[in-house]
């Protein structure tokens, strides 16, 4: 998608329009060395590195081509929720069991982390518990059932209760729904603003961040020289930190994911006896389909409603309508209700959905993270933490999840809205055998 048509997705976003950090870096106009070099300031760039300089690794460089947050970070819904990708049992093959119990523990670290790291610089992010994972039907009632089981295991202390009925109105005030799965572990975020205070609490540390600064080449070796158009880094490590806007600039590693869209929407500021009928716990929802509903309410007192389109692939003409009609299907009362904001923007997808970490072929000094596959708040501050392992010391949990296989998304360019339909119906098919559906 040319920049033209990108600006027209951000036009009007909730993010961007609600920060609270007067944050502005300079462009690289000189040549630097350093410990590290991050190419991408989103989440995954910016974790990565706030993690090495927890560890004591602060010579890091930082390179955004546009601002901070200018991809999946400050166009998404700002959920909280357990996990770490759509579905482990699809990387089970090629971790077994022992690994599958790895990854499940870790998945639910998410919260956790972003907490502390709120509470640590005190970051003003807009942080809310409350999750409800909701079910159309009684097949995924059923799956709820079973991550009630899971959810506890994992997380004691947490408020989690599965219910169903009339009293799924005491979580959400929709009759859509069958069963609702509320977790008060999970919760939603400011995602921008949480960002930007974990970028300042990185240069806090000594780390130097630019922005306005597209890398235009890498040259590789012991020493790794990255340059822009007035300026350059030589870091002993690199890691690339791109996801959707990677744009080809790494051959390796760019066929492995493919984007699509997910359009979010945010009403006018609503009175607060509405807003306790739509979340009684001012939390954050998703339904568990293959492509998800998901939205929030925010501290203005406004519902945020996002989604992606459940077959064909493509970016509606009218955001607002689109999001609109969708949020009519769940709280059909609030059809008087104004949208103030729209926006949209892609993401990378894995062909197994799951978050790719690792260093490039023959160059263990070149790392690389991407792939979300739109869960991104969230895993993003678990995979950083197991890749910043990596980059430092390794650790057996970052040789286990760079152990799952990337494999490469052939046509991602010349045929993407044909491969992402396809996906996409694909994945709708599988959610019938895995009670998502």
């Amino acid at each position: 998608m040319n920049t033209q048509a990108m600006n027209k997705l951000d036009a009007l976003n909730y993010y961007t329009a609600t920060r609270k950090y007067d944050l502005a870096f300079p462009r690289l106009t000189q040549d630097l060395d350093a410990d590290v070099v991050v190419i991408g300031g989103g989440f995954s760039g910016i974790n990565t590195a706030l993690e090495l300089a927890e560890k004591g690794i602060t010579d890091i460089v930082v390179l955004e081509a546009r601002h901070l947050g200018y991809g999946g970070t400050g166009r998404n819904g700002g959920q909280v929720m357990a996990g770490i990708g759509h579905d482990l049992e699809k990387v089970k093959k090629h971790v077994g069991d022992k690994g599958l119990e790895v990854l499940f523990g870790i998945a639910n670290l998410g919260a956790g982390i972003i907490r502390e790291r709120i509470a640590r610089y005190d970051i003003d992010a807009d942080f809310r518990n409350g999750y409800g994972y909701l079910a159309f039907n009684e097949r995924q009632a059923n799956t709820l059932k079973t991550w009630l089981k899971e959810f506890q295991q994992v997380s004691p202390d947490d408020d989690i209760e599965l219910v169903t009925g009339d009293k799924v109105q005491e979580v959400v005030g929709s009759t859509a729904y069958c069963a609702a799965l509320k977790h008060m572990g999970g919760g939603h975020v400011h995602s921008l603003n949480l960002l930007l205070g974990e970028a300042k609490a990185l240069a806090g540390h000594g780390a130097r961040i630019f922005e306005n600064s597209p890398v235009i080449a890498v040259e590789y070796g012991n020493r790794i020289t990255v340059r822009t158009n007035a300026g350059s880094v030589r870091a002993a490590k690199l890691l690339w930190a791109c996801d959707s806007f990677l744009n080809g600039l790494e051959p390796t590693i760019a066929p492995k994911t493919i984007n699509t869209y997910a359009f979010q929407m945010a009403t006018e500021p609503l009175p607060e006896e509405l807003i306790l009928k739509i979340s009684p716990i001012r939390g954050a929802y998703s339904d568990i389909r293959p492509i998800i509903d998901y939205y929030r309410v925010t501290n203005e007192n406004r519902l945020l409603f996002g989604a992606a389109t459940d077959y064909l692939d493509y970016v509606p003409g009218n955001l607002a309508d689109w999001n609109r009609a969708r949020m009519l299907k769940i709280f059909p009362y609030l059809a008087d209700v104004k949208i103030e904001l729209a926006w949209g923007g892609p993401m990378a997808c894995s062909a197994n959905l799951f978050p790719q970490i690792g260093s490039l072929p023959g160059r263990p000094n070149a790392f690389y993270v991407q792939g979300y596959s739109g869960f991104g708040v969230t895993p993003s501050h678990i995979v950083c933490k197991v890749l910043a392992e990596g980059m430092s010391e390794r650790t057996e949990r970052y040789d286990l999840m760079s152990s799952i296989p990337h494999l490469n998304i052939f046509g991602k360019n010349s045929l993407r809205p044909a491969v992402m339909s396809v996906a996409k119906s694909w994945h709708q098919l599988s959610g019938y055998f895995n009670g998502r559906r």
